[in-house]
C-alpha cells in the first residue's frame, strides 16, 4: 500500500467521528463537574452538545467560562443552590426522548403529556420552592447566539413538556408605594411599607410622578443602587434628579429590579434570547431576573411567554419576577389559561408589557403587578390579532374573562389598560371557549365581561390614555345581566383618563385626578357609575357620547359624581350628546357635588353642549340630563340641549339658571322622576381555583393557592377541609391537611351559591 493510500485510509477511517459532532451524554446521576457523570468521562466545554438523559438526576455545580451550545435535559438538572454558578448556553431545551435538538421555538415531533401526570418528565430547576438559591449565593444563566443556530429561534430556553422551574430568595414585596415625597438633589427614599429580602447593592427604580407630555421629554423614572437600608428607608447611590411624590392619596412607587437568580441575553445590542413554555409543561418561575431578553420584531420571541398551554399548565405561577430591558414584552400569556401572575415588576419594554396574546384566553389571575415603561413600536409580522397596532400598552387583552386586580401601570407609551377587539370581514372574533364545566364553545368574546377588574391604578403616563376599555368593538358587549364590572379604579396625572366604550357597564368608586379629560369617548348604553370623584381637571371632566360624534345609544345613571378644583374656561363640567338613534338615551344622576370651582369663560357651565364639532342633531329626541333632587328632595332638574326636539318644541317650558346652564342649555324642573334601575345583574358564574404550592411536612402537607371570582367566595375546600383566605375574597387562602393524601383536589363555592365545576386536581410527590 503505498502511502497516498495510507494517508486516504487513515482520513476515511476518522472522517466518520469528525462529523458525527458528538453529544456529550450522562453515564449516571452525579454532579456536572465530575468527568465520571459523563460517558467518555470529560466535562462539556466550549462549544459542547450536551444531553442529559432520562432516569439521570445532575446538578450544575460549576461557574462554567465555556459557552455550551445547547443543553437538552431528558432528565433531572438542577443548580445547586449552596454556590455561585453560572451557565453559558446557547439553548437549554427540556423535553422528553434522548434525542439532541437545536430547535429553540417548536417543540419535537413527540406529543408532550399533561405535565401533572407524566411521570418520565424532564425536569430542569433552578432552586426549587422548598429550597430556592441561597441568600448571598447566586444562580446565573447567560444565553448567547451560536453561529449556525436560528437567530430568530436561539438563543432560548424552551419547556416542551418538561418542568422547568425557576425560584430565587424571595422578597415579602417586590415593589411598594412610597411614604413620603421624595425631593430633586435628595439621595434618601422613604418607603410606605417595610420590606424584606431587599439588599444593598440591589438596583432599584423610582416610578414617575406628574403629568410630564409626551416621551421626547424623556422618562421620569429614575435608575438608582440601594447604598442602605435603615427600616424602611432607603439610601440610594446617587441623588434623585426629580420630585417623585409620595404622600396623600396619589404616591409613586420603589421598585426593586434585582434577584439572586438571572436569566439574560449575553449580549443586549446583538442577538437576544427569549423563553417559552409549551403546552403540557410545567413549572413556576419566582424571584428570578430576566433582563435583556426578547428578539425584538420577532413575534412569539418574549421575554416569557406561555405558548398555547391551554389548561395543561394549571398551577403555574409567575411570582416575584423583575422582567426589565426587554425588545418584545415582558409576559405574553397565549392560548393559555389558569395562569397567576403575581407581584412582577416589568420595566422598560418594546411593545405591550403584560399581553394576553389571541383573545382565546380565560381563568387567568393578573395580580398585584407594576408595569413601568411600555413604549411603542412596530407591530410585529404575522401577528395574530391584525388590529393591534403594539403601541405600548402596561396592559392588553383581548377576552376580558379574567381577573386584574391591584395592578399599577406608570409612564406607558400610549395606554396603562387597553381592552382592544376589532373584527372585521377577514376577521370574526367568535373562538372556542373554555367553559366552567370544561367544554368549549364558540363565543363572541366581546360579549365575554371581567371575572373581577378590581383596585387597579393608572398614574403618570407618557401616552395618551389611563385606562381604554373597548376599543374597537363597536358597541358589542355583554347583557345587563353579565355586565363589565369596574371597581376601585384610580387614574391620574395622566392625559384622557378613562375611555368605556363597551356597553353594559357597572363602575364602582372612581378617581380621577389631574387628567386633561376625565370620562372620555364614552358609549353611554346601560352605563351605570356609582361614587366617580373628578378632580383638577380643566377640559372635559365628563365627556359626551362618542365625542365628536356626541351619541348616546341607551341609559347612563350617575349615583355619587364629586367634581372638586376643575377650571372652566369655556366647556362645561357635564356635556350633553347631541344625538339620540334609538330615542331611549338618557342620563340621570343624583348626589352631584360641585366644589372648588373656578369659572373663566362665559360659555362654561355644569352642564351644556361640548366642544369641538358642533353637530346638529339628526334625531327627533334629545338626550336630556336629569340632576335628581337638584332643587330639593323630590325636585328633579331636566336640562336639555338647545337644539333638541324637546327644547324647540316648547322653548317657553325651560329657562336659563346660572352655572347649571349656559349658553346651549335650558332646564326645567320635574318632580317625583325615578331613579332608573338600568343594570340587573346575576351572579351565575362559578369561582376558579389555582393549587400554587404543596408542601410536604413530617406532620401534615400544606397547600397554597388562589382563588378569583366576580363575587363574593364562601368558601375554598381541598378534599373537603375548609381552607383559610390569606388576602382578602381567598385571593390568596392555604389548608393544612394529614400526610397520606395521594391525590388534591380543590374547588370553591361562592355566596350566590355556584359552586366550581372543574376544580384544581393535584398529585401529591413523594419525596425524592
Amino acid at each position: 500500500m503505498n502511502r497516498l493510500s495510507l494517508s486516504a485510509l487513515l482520513l476515511m477511517s476518522a472522517a466518520p467521528t469528525m462529523a458525527a459532532d458528538p453529544v456529550f451524554r450522562t453515564a449516571k446521576s452525579g454532579p456536572w463537574s465530575e468527568a465520571s457523570t459523563w460517558e467518555g468521562k470529560a466535562v462539556p466545554g466550549e462549544g459542547a452538545k450536551v444531553l442529559v438523559r432520562s432516569g439521570h438526576a445532575v446538578v450544575y455545580d460549576v461557574a462554567g467560562q465555556h459557552v455550551i451550545r445547547g443543553l437538552n435535559v431528558a432528565g433531572h438538572l438542577s443548580f445547586a443552590p449552596d454556590r455561585d454558578t453560572l451557565l453559558n448556553v446557547g439553548l437549554i431545551k427540556i423535553q422528553p426522548g434522548d434525542e439532541y435538538s437545536e430547535e429553540g421555538f417548536d417543540c419535537d415531533a413527540h406529543e408532550p403529556g399533561n405535565a401533572a401526570t407524566h411521570a418520565g418528565q424532564p425536569v430542569f430547576e433552578i432552586g426549587t420552592p422548598d429550597k430556592p438559591i441561597a441568600a448571598g449565593k447566586t444562580a446565573t444563566i447567560r444565553l448567547h447566539y451560536i453561529e449556525g443556530m436560528n437567530k430568530d429561534s436561539c438563543p432560548a430556553i424552551v419547556a416542551c413538556g418538561g418542568r422547568w422551574d425557576s425560584h430565587g430568595q424571595p422578597l415579602n414585596r417586590s415593589w411598594v408605594k412610597l411614604g413620603a415625597t421624595t425631593n430633586r438633589d435628595t439621595a434618601s427614599v422613604q418607603l410606605a411599607e417595610a420590606v424584606t429580602g431587599w439588599r444593598v447593592g440591589d438596583r432599584v427604580i423610582v416610578t414617575a410622578t406628574g403629568l410630564h407630555g409626551s416621551r421626547d421629554k424623556g422618562a421620569f423614572t429614575e435608575e438608582r443602587t440601594i447604598k442602605a437600608i435603615e427600616g424602611m428607608t432607603l439610601t440610594l447611590d446617587r441623588a434623585l434628579e426629580r420630585v417623585h411624590q409620595g404622600e396623600g392619596e396619589f404616591r409613586g412607587e420603589v421598585a426593586n429590579l434585582s434577584r439572586n437568580v438571572v436569566i439574560e441575553s449575553a449580549t443586549p445590542e446583538g442577538v437576544r434570547g427569549h423563553t417559552m413554555y409549551h403546552r403540557g409543561s410545567a413549572g413556576s418561575l419566582a424571584y428570578t431576573e430576566f433582563r435583556h431578553l426578547g428578539k425584538k420584531g420577532v413575534l412569539g420571541r418574549y421575554s416569557l411567554h406561555f405558548h398555547l398551554c391551554g389548561d395543561t399548565m394549571r398551577g403555574s405561577s409567575v411570582v416575584g419576577n423583575s422582567i426589565w430591558a426587554s425588545q418584545n414584552r415582558w409576559l405574553t400569556i397565549h392560548g393559555t389559561n389558569y395562569l397567576v401572575a403575581r407581584d412582577n415588576v416589568g420595566y422598560k419594554s418594546l411593545g405591550h408589557g403584560f399581553f394576553l396574546e389571541d383573545g382565546t384566553e380565560v381563568y387567568n389571575v393578573i395580580d398585584r403587578n407594576l408595569a413601568v415603561g411600555a413604549e411603542p413600536t412596530k407591530k410585529l409580522p404575522k401577528q395574530l390579532l391584525p388590529f393591534d397596532q403594539n403601541n405600548g400598552a402596561g396592559f392588553w387583552w383581548t377576552n376580558s374573562l379574567n381577573t386584574f386586580t391591584r395592578n399599577v401601570a406608570v409612564e406607558n407609551g400610549q395606554y396603562g389598560f387597553r381592552y382592544e377587539a376589532t373584527p372585521s370581514s377577514a376577521l370574526k372574533l367568535d373562538f372556542p371557549i373554555l367553559q366552567p364545566d370544561g367544554t368549549r364553545k364558540t363565543v363572541d368574546v366581546r360579549t365575554l365581561p371581567f371575572v373581577r377588574f378590581e383596585d387597579n391604578e393608572v398614574h403618570s403616563n407618557i401616552g395618551l390614555y389611563g385606562v381604554n376599555l373597548g376599543e374597537g368593538v363597536n358597541r358589542v358587549g355583554p347583557d345587563a345581566r353579565h355586565p363589565f364590572v369596574v371597581r376601585n379604579l384610580k387614574i391620574w396625572d395622566t392625559h384622557y383618563g378613562f375611555r368605556p366604550q363597551v356597553p353594559s357597564l357597572l363602575v364602582e368608586n372612581l378617581t380621577l385626578h389631574h387628567v386633561a379629560y376625565g370620562v372620555y369617548h364614552p358609549n353611554f348604553d346601560n352605563h351605570v357609575y356609582r361614587n366617580v370623584t373628578v378632580s383638577q381637571t380643566n377640559t372635559e371632566p365628563f365627556n359626551r357620547g362618542h365625542d365628536d360624534d356626541s351619541v348616546q345609544y341607551g341609559g347612563l345613571t350617575v349615583d355619587g359624581l364629586t367634581l372638586d378644583g376643575c377650571r372652566s374656561g369655556g366647556m362645561p363640567l357635564i356635556q350633553i350628546s347631541d344625538h339620540n338613534p334609538t330615542g331611549t338615551a338618557e342620563t340621570h344622576m343624583r348626589n352631584v357635588k360641585v366644589l372648588n370651582w373656578t369659572n373663566l369663560g362665559k360659555t362654561s357651565a355644569i352642564v351644556n353642549l361640548g366642544g369641538g364639532p358642533r353637530p346638529e342633531p339628526t334625531s327627533p329626541k334629545g338626550v336630556p340630563v336629569y340632576l335628581h333632587d337638584w332643587f330639593g328632595q323630590g325636585r328633579t332638574a331636566m336640562v336639555v340641549s338647545m337644539k333638541s326636539g324637546e327644547y324647540k318644541q316648547a322653548p317657553e317650558k325651560y329657562r336659563e339658571e346660572t352655572p347649571l346652564t349656559g349658553n346651549e342649555s335650558r332646564v326645567v324642573e320635574v318632580k317625583d322622576m325615578a331613579f332608573p334601575k338600568l343594570l340587573d345583574p346575576v351572579d351565575d358564574l362559578p369561582p376558579t381555583t389555582v393549587i400554587t404550592r404543596v408542601i410536604q411536612g413530617a406532620r401534615g402537607i400544606v397547600v397554597l393557592g388562589t382563588s378569583a371570582d366576580n363575587g363574593t367566595i364562601r368558601s375554598v375546600k381541598v378534599n373537603g377541609q375548609e381552607a383559610t383566605s390569606v388576602t382578602p375574597n381567598f385571593a390568596e387562602w392555604r389548608v393544612e391537611l394529614p400526610l397520606g393524601e395521594t391525590l388534591l383536589k380543590a374547588y370553591a363555592e361562592d355566596a350566590a351559591g355556584n359552586v366550581e365545576k372543574i376544580g384544581h386536581k393535584v398529585g401529591v410527590a413523594t419525596h425524592r
